[in-house]
Protein backbone atom coordinates (compact mmCIF):
# COMPACT_ATOMS: atom_id res chain seq x y z
CA UNK A 1 0.00 0.00 0.00
CA UNK A 2 1.13 3.54 -0.17
CA UNK A 3 3.63 4.37 2.03
CA UNK A 4 4.26 8.03 2.88
CA UNK A 5 7.22 9.74 5.27
CA UNK A 6 7.91 12.79 6.80
CA UNK A 7 10.67 14.70 7.66
CA UNK A 8 11.73 18.25 8.15
CA UNK A 9 10.01 19.23 11.66
CA UNK A 10 11.86 21.26 14.29
CA UNK A 11 11.53 24.20 16.60
CA UNK A 12 11.99 27.69 14.57
CA UNK A 13 11.72 31.22 15.16
CA UNK A 14 8.57 33.40 14.00
CA UNK A 15 9.61 34.69 11.14
CA UNK A 16 11.79 31.68 10.29
CA UNK A 17 11.73 28.60 7.24
CA UNK A 18 11.37 25.32 7.55
CA UNK A 19 11.11 22.88 4.65
CA UNK A 20 8.84 19.54 5.24
CA UNK A 21 9.62 16.33 2.95
CA UNK A 22 7.53 13.42 2.54
CA UNK A 23 9.17 10.34 0.95
CA UNK A 24 6.49 8.64 -1.48
CA UNK A 25 7.04 4.98 -1.70
CA UNK A 26 3.85 1.97 -3.24
CA UNK A 27 2.01 3.96 -5.03
CA UNK A 28 -0.30 1.37 -7.05
CA UNK A 29 -0.97 3.88 -9.93
CA UNK A 30 1.35 6.38 -11.81
CA UNK A 31 1.97 9.59 -9.65
CA UNK A 32 -0.26 12.29 -11.66
CA UNK A 33 -3.32 10.13 -10.86
CA UNK A 34 -2.77 11.15 -7.42
CA UNK A 35 -3.60 14.59 -5.45
CA UNK A 36 -1.13 14.65 -2.77
CA UNK A 37 -1.55 16.95 0.39
CA UNK A 38 -0.61 18.21 3.42
CA UNK A 39 -2.28 18.62 6.23
CA UNK A 40 -1.58 20.05 10.20
CA UNK A 41 -3.34 19.28 13.37
CA UNK A 42 -2.95 21.62 16.69
CA UNK A 43 -3.91 20.31 19.98
CA UNK A 44 -7.06 20.01 20.57
CA UNK A 45 -8.29 21.05 16.98
CA UNK A 46 -9.05 19.32 13.35
CA UNK A 47 -6.46 18.19 10.49
CA UNK A 48 -6.92 20.93 8.11
CA UNK A 49 -5.75 21.08 5.09
CA UNK A 50 -2.57 23.48 4.32
CA UNK A 51 -2.17 22.99 0.47
CA UNK A 52 -2.34 20.10 -2.33
CA UNK A 53 -0.99 19.46 -5.80
CA UNK A 54 -2.14 17.59 -8.62
CA UNK A 55 -1.21 15.31 -11.23
CA UNK A 56 -1.03 18.28 -13.91
CA UNK A 57 0.89 20.56 -11.27
CA UNK A 58 -2.18 22.88 -10.37
CA UNK A 59 -1.49 24.07 -6.54
CA UNK A 60 -4.33 25.04 -3.69
CA UNK A 61 -3.52 26.75 -0.35
CA UNK A 62 -5.29 27.51 2.54
CA UNK A 63 -5.61 31.45 3.09
CA UNK A 64 -3.67 31.22 6.12
CA UNK A 65 -0.40 29.97 4.40
CA UNK A 66 -1.07 31.90 1.01
CA UNK A 67 2.02 33.74 -0.07
CA UNK A 68 3.96 31.89 2.74
CA UNK A 69 4.09 28.47 1.95
CA UNK A 70 4.41 26.26 -1.43
CA UNK A 71 4.31 23.12 -2.09
CA UNK A 72 6.19 21.05 -4.86
CA UNK A 73 7.53 17.55 -5.85
CA UNK A 74 10.54 15.85 -6.90
CA UNK A 75 9.41 13.14 -9.11
CA UNK A 76 12.83 11.89 -9.52
CA UNK A 77 13.49 11.51 -5.79
CA UNK A 78 9.63 10.85 -5.86
CA UNK A 79 9.51 13.39 -2.73
CA UNK A 80 6.92 15.51 -1.93
CA UNK A 81 7.87 19.28 -0.45
CA UNK A 82 6.52 22.06 1.61
CA UNK A 83 8.59 25.08 2.26
CA UNK A 84 7.42 27.52 4.41
CA UNK A 85 8.55 30.83 5.01
CA UNK A 86 7.51 33.27 6.95
CA UNK A 87 6.73 31.14 10.06
CA UNK A 88 4.14 32.73 12.99
CA UNK A 89 3.43 30.66 16.23
CA UNK A 90 -0.22 30.22 14.98
CA UNK A 91 1.50 27.70 12.41
CA UNK A 92 2.79 25.27 15.02
CA UNK A 93 1.39 22.08 14.78
CA UNK A 94 2.01 18.15 13.56
CA UNK A 95 2.41 18.30 9.83
CA UNK A 96 0.94 15.30 7.88
CA UNK A 97 1.60 14.16 4.10
CA UNK A 98 -1.45 12.83 2.84
CA UNK A 99 -1.88 11.15 -0.67
CA UNK A 100 -5.84 10.44 -2.31
CA UNK A 101 -6.46 8.63 -5.71
CA UNK A 102 -7.62 10.69 -8.01
CA UNK A 103 -7.84 14.91 -8.72
CA UNK A 104 -7.48 17.23 -5.80
CA UNK A 105 -10.79 18.97 -5.37
CA UNK A 106 -10.83 23.26 -4.72
CA UNK A 107 -11.46 22.58 -0.70
CA UNK A 108 -9.17 20.71 1.16
CA UNK A 109 -10.74 18.02 3.26
CA UNK A 110 -8.89 15.57 5.11
CA UNK A 111 -12.05 13.03 4.77
CA UNK A 112 -11.10 13.01 1.24
CA UNK A 113 -7.48 11.70 1.93
CA UNK A 114 -7.08 8.06 2.46
CA UNK A 115 -3.14 7.54 2.62
CA UNK A 116 -1.27 9.24 5.18
CA UNK A 117 2.06 9.70 6.78
CA UNK A 118 2.43 9.64 10.60
CA UNK A 119 3.43 13.84 11.00
CA UNK A 120 6.17 15.68 11.63
CA UNK A 121 6.06 18.16 14.24
CA UNK A 122 6.66 22.03 13.65
CA UNK A 123 6.89 24.78 16.68
CA UNK A 124 7.30 27.78 16.08
CA UNK A 125 8.36 30.14 19.13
Amino acid sequence: HVQLVESGGGSVQAGGSLRLSCEVARLTYERFMYCMGWFHQAPGKEREGVATLSGDGSTTYADSVKGRFTISQDNVKNTLYLQMNSLKPEDSAMYYCAARFGGCRADISAADFGYWGQGTQVTVS
